[in-house]
């Protein structure tokens, strides 16, 4: 039922609050679990809802959006609804086009490829004008949600925005972004530092509407190795969580956990674990152990089970699990698959993995 747009004030009182809990590392009874992309196209129901409609043009739908983030939410005991976005609204914010090709993702019509293009690109962006459709979206699905369990915002990062602007789309190499941050440093800095400051006030926005927490995604961080990540992707990484938490306290906003996922940064955990965040999310290319050991006891901890792993059989699925929570423990943190769910995968067995989280980790903190 995502009718009917309330004011963002009232909204129903939560009444499952583990992973918020867990992500301001507090006691749980159970891990609490959600899944990236829990929103997509392995739901039927998705693909029925979305069948008709241009994909930016859903996202700019705050009552499809809030229909296609309750609709996990129906099926399985998740403990957070995500809002159902895409990251490359900011840079439409900043007036680049994007389209979505059928069979190859999102198109920029006009990516950057000189330096002279960054003079195209808004410089000052009015995020409530150019994103108010996303907050609006956040409101309406906060009321819809009726309390059941937080919703989680969402940005993606500087550097992983910068990324598909001057590729265009999806690369293997990302040779043409990083070239400019070889060739043009200056240039990449002014670019890097518009989009946090949009992505900044994108986010407080969020939360003025309704976001109970938030998460940073830096999806590109692996094209990056240690030297550039720390030059380019680190320091807005840190601004970005600095900035929103006073920019929260100064407009009397509550301070909602944030959570940073640098895809394939294992060579920047330690970085990671100070730059401000209340959890650091993991790919499922780390043993959990070591990234316990990287980051510390006072950060919680996201992720990290393999995505493929949910195209093993239902009983597996329980095992990998069990395995995944001894390995992490079950406090201050959060279950969740180490990259989103892909489209070809079976409902049943996410519920698998939801249910074998929880049945797991009140066993073990039984015993």
């Amino acid at each position: 039922t995502c009718s009917l747009l309330r004011s963002p004030k009232g909204f129903p009182k939560l009444k499952n609050d583990t992973f918020l809990r867990a992500a301001r590392g507090e006691e749980t009874e159970h891990t609490p679990v959600w899944c990236m992309r829990q929103a997509g196209r392995y739901l039927p129901e998705f693909r029925e809802t979305r069948a008709s409609q241009d994909f930016f043009a859903t996202c700019r739908s705050p009552k499809l959006c809030c229909e296609l983030t309750l609709q996990p939410l129906r099926r399985f005991p998740l403990d957070a609804a995500i809002i159902f976005s895409d990251i490359l609204v900011v840079p439409q914010a900043l007036g680049m086009e994007v389209v979505m090709v059928p069979g190859k993702g999102p198109t920029f019509t006009e990516p950057l490829k000189e330096v002279e293009d960054l003079l195209k690109l808004r410089q000052k962006v009015d995020v409530t004008a150019e994103l108010g459709y996303v907050f609006q979206a956040i409101t309406l699905t906060r009321h819809s949600l009726e309390g059941k369990v937080p919703l989680i915002g969402f940005s993606g990062a500087p550097w992983t925005l910068m990324s598909y602007m001057i590729e265009g789309g999806g690369s293997t190499t990302m040779a043409k972004a990083k070239s400019w941050l070889y060739r043009h440093p200056e240039a990449s800095h002014r670019l890097l530092r518009l989009l946090a400051d949009v992505i900044i006030d994108y986010l407080v926005g969020q939360v003025a509407a309704g976001a109970q927490a938030l998460q940073l995604f830096e999806s590109h961080a692996g094209h990056l190795g240690p030297e550039l990540f720390q030059d380019f992707a680190l320091p807005y990484i840190r601004d970005i969580a600095q900035a929103v938490k006073s920019k929260l306290k100064e407009e009397a906003l509550p301070l909602v956990p944030m959570i940073i996922f640098a895809k394939d940064a294992h060579y920047a955990l330690q970085d990671l674990a100070h730059a401000g965040y209340e959890v650091v999310g993991l790919d499922w290319t780390i043993r959990p152990q070591e990234a316990r050991a990287q980051i510390g006891e006072d950060v919680t901890l996201q992720g990290n089970l393999d995505p493929c792993a949910l195209y093993a059989p239902k009983e597996k699925i329980g095992e990998l699990v069990k395995k995944m929570l001894e390995a992490f423990g079950t406090q201050r943190y959060i279950a969740n698959l180490g990259h989103g769910l892909y489209p070809d995968m079976n409902p049943e067995h996410v519920g698998a993995f939801v249910e074998a989280v929880h049945a797991h980790s009140r066993h073990i903190n039984k015993h």
